[in-house]
């Protein structure tokens, strides 16, 4: 979140070594791990707070309440999952679809790491929009539009390298991706298992249209 204005930071500054920018990125890491676990509504400001190592009369130092501090750690979700995106979708040396293919194991072994309790942030937001302040609506809809589009430009590719038909619409494929896999994040955590994950990921591939 960016603001043209600069105003007064609230609340008394914490007992801590740590720089401001340290102190608040340390606290938008923790407030990624507990939203991927938790979701927003559940999540107690205290608890992320402990972990860090601040007290409570500091969060105001950093965040003007819990609505833009979830607005904040759903920004860097999305820099560090589009990063993730990127380094898959960008190694020339692998075909496209395959690319696709090693983005699904490499998030399958990151909910095994975590014993699949974490799941994605922006999903667990989706699920709760109805209980979240009218801000999250629109910046989950950017979100998912920019990793769809990150999605598209591969499909893009892979149309362009013959491995999808020519007349393949990458910009729906791309948007029935995320729908999918949102679902089968879902589901992996549910049963506790990578499998709706790889399920998905290999019959999205095997039903991309193919040139007759």
């Amino acid at each position: 979140m960016t603001e043209s204005i600069a105003r007064p930071r609230r609340g008394r500054p914490p007992k801590t070594d740590r720089s401001f920018d340290d102190t608040r990125e340390a606290l938008l890491r923790q407030g990624m791990a507990v939203l991927t676990e938790q979701g927003f509504s559940s999540a107690g400001i205290d608890g992320i707070l402990r972990a860090v190592g601040v007290p409570k009369g500091s969060f105001y130092h950093y965040f003007a309440n819990k609505e833009a501090f979830g607005l904040a750690v759903l920004e860097r979700y999305d820099a560090y999952f589009a990063a993730k995106l990127s380094r898959n979708f960008q190694d020339a040396d692998q075909p496209p679809l395959e690319r696709l293919r090693r983005f699904a194991d490499e998030a399958c072994a990151g909910m095994a790491r975590h014993r699949f309790r974490r799941g994605c942030l922006v999903g667990n937001l989706g699920q709760e929009v109805g209980l979240l302040p009218p801000s999250f609506r629109n910046r989950l809809g950017e979100v998912f539009a920019h990793w769809q589009r990150l999605i598209a430009a591969l499909l893009r590719e892979a149309r362009d390298c013959g491995d999808l038909a020519a007349d393949a619409d990458c910009d729906a494929l791309a948007e029935y991706f995320w729908i999918g896999w949102e679902g089968a994040v879902m589901r992996a955590r549910l049963s506790a298992d990578g499998a709706p994950l790889e399920r998905f990921i290999e019959l999205f591939i095997a039903g991309l249209p193919q040139n007759s």
